[in-house]
């Protein structure tokens, strides 16, 4: 019998705050290339080490609306058409994104195999990953629920961990005893001498209709409101947008709460594939490659007498002379410092400076567009500077401003510049004034990025000044209040 499809569907929810401040918010951990030297963000390397896998399908993607242009332009950038990218209104946990998943796979009659991945994961031997997961395709295939649990390398107390009802197989899934939560040390320590604990990984492996049936048995609130946000879906470009009401009105709860921990059909299996969370800065360098004092150095770093010290710059020179055991990390507009060992209460930070509204909290100087990026660069009383980025062929909306006026001067590239119905082509070295109520646009019509300098002033400068008549990615004023 010819084995059903393998659907890929990445979860890419998440902010990861206790890697602030590279993961915010508006840019979260998974988006970024941090593993290894690698270029490719944890989201591309998550779809890129299944390549090799058998009647591999294109991924399906669930992520929130904020993000929808990342995802889309990080499966572009490796070469990858989803089967589609499905919008979170909101967070609801694991167990209704695998609902939409399984129902969105099935609404055309077909049954094929989900591997339910994280975004955010690092999986440093992926050919022992792909050969884990071959091993599981029959029994899912079957109707089995398969968890790749981690052969854990540690009594850790900050994981889930899997009990097997029997001893553990390298290449048979064996039936789920139970699910524990976190464990205080001395339990873990005694989890790790019975050979049938596993990690957590929430990672999973079944068809479609099995889980569809687990859900509609043990959670069927899950299913009935992940379907009615489903039959109210709409197309927004490459996007399907969830109804939000439906969405919102349903549960929150995790795939493991609402389905593993009570099914009879789930299995586990082993997973020994060199695995990490990265829920941490001290995770981080634990998982990378460290030079001969121990050090993990990232970006224009310079090294004298450090060790066992994570030093990463995005911008400036960052220099660690002298210093043992430290994570810091620059970016355009924060410096952490913290010692290794208590990195991860970086979360705590972040909670403070949320309630003390401190932008930095949620978001980078560089904000990421459909059209391309910008950057904050200085900015007064009634004036602001900031550089623009457009993506060849790209459009901003045709918009005006009650508050403020613009000077545009282009660095690179050439741009069609829009103003009350006129067009003027602006090139390099070259300047262009937005007076105050014009109805504007800017269009990149050339092989190459358009750079310019953009200076605002008025007696007004907030971003919810923006008037949109027409904009060709469906985006709203309200769901874009930051968006040029």
């Amino acid at each position: 019998m010819a084995r059903p499809p393998l659907v890929p569907v990445i979860l890419c929810g998440g902010t990861g705050t206790r890697l602030w401040p590279l993961s915010r918010a508006s840019y979260p951990k998974q988006y970024w290339p941090l593993a290894g030297n690698a270029q490719e963000t944890l989201l591309q390397q998550t779809y890129q080490r299944l390549q090799g896998l058998p009647e591999l399908a294109p991924p399906l993607l669930i992520c929130n609306e904020d993000h929808r242009f990342i995802v889309a332009e990080q499966m572009r950038q490796i070469g990858v058409e989803p089967a589609a990218i499905l919008l979170e209104p909101v967070g609801r946990n694991t167990a209704p994104a695998v609902a939409v998943a399984a129902l969105h796979a099935t609404a055309r009659g077909a049954d094929p195999l989900l591997l339910i991945l994280a975004a955010d994961h690092v999986i440093r031997r992926a050919a022992d990953f792909r050969a884990t997961v071959s091993a599981g395709l029959e029994a899912a295939a079957a109707g089995q629920l398969v968890s790749f649990g981690i052969v854990p390398t540690s009594p850790e107390t900050g994981y889930g961990y899997i009990e097997a009802a029997e001893p553990l197989a390298a290449t048979t899934p064996v039936p789920i005893a139970r699910f524990v939560e976190k464990p205080d040390r001395a339990t873990a320590e005694a989890f790790l001498t019975t050979g049938r604990f596993t990690w957590n990984s929430g990672m999973f492996l079944f068809r479609a209709s099995a889980i569809l049936a687990e859900l509609e048995r043990l959670a069927p609130e899950v299913v009935s409101a992940c379907r009615r946000a489903l039959e109210h879906e709409s197309a927004d470009l490459e996007f399907l947008r969830l109804e939000r009401e439906a969405f919102a009105n349903g549960p929150s709860i995790a795939i493991d709460v609402a389905v593993m921990e009570k099914t009879n059909r789930g299995v586990v299996l082993p997973l020994d594939a060199d695995w990490s969370d990265v829920g941490s800065w001290g995770a981080l360098w634990e998982t990378s490659e460290r030079d001969a004092q121990g050090n993990v150095l990232r970006g224009r770093v310079i090294s004298e007498d450090s060790r066992n010290c994570y030093l990463r710059s995005e911008h400036r020179l960052v220099v660690g002379l002298g210093v043992e055991d430290l994570v810091v990390v620059e970016t355009d507009d924060v410096v952490l410092v913290a010692h290794r060992d208590r990195a991860q209460e970086v979360k705590g930070i972040v909670g403070r400076l949320e309630r003390d509204g401190a932008p930095e909290s949620r978001a980078h100087r560089r904000i990421y567009r459909p059209w391309g990026h910008y950057d904050g660069v200085v900015e007064g009383e009634r004036w602001q500077v900031k550089k623009i980025c457009v993506k060849p062929g790209a459009s901003l909306s045709l918009q005006m401003h009650h508050h403020r006026a613009e000077h545009w001067v282009v660095v690179r590239g050439t741009a069609v510049v829009e103003k009350d119905g006129v067009e003027e082509l602006v090139g390099e070295n070259q300047s262009t004034y937005i007076p105050l109520g014009a109805r504007h646009r800017l269009t990149n019509p050339g092989k190459i990025p358009v750079e310019l300098i953009e200076v605002q002033s008025g007696p007004y400068l907030g971003e919810d000044d923006i008037v949109r008549f027409d904009d060709r990615y469906g985006r709203s004023d309200a769901q874009a209040l930051t968006t040029p």
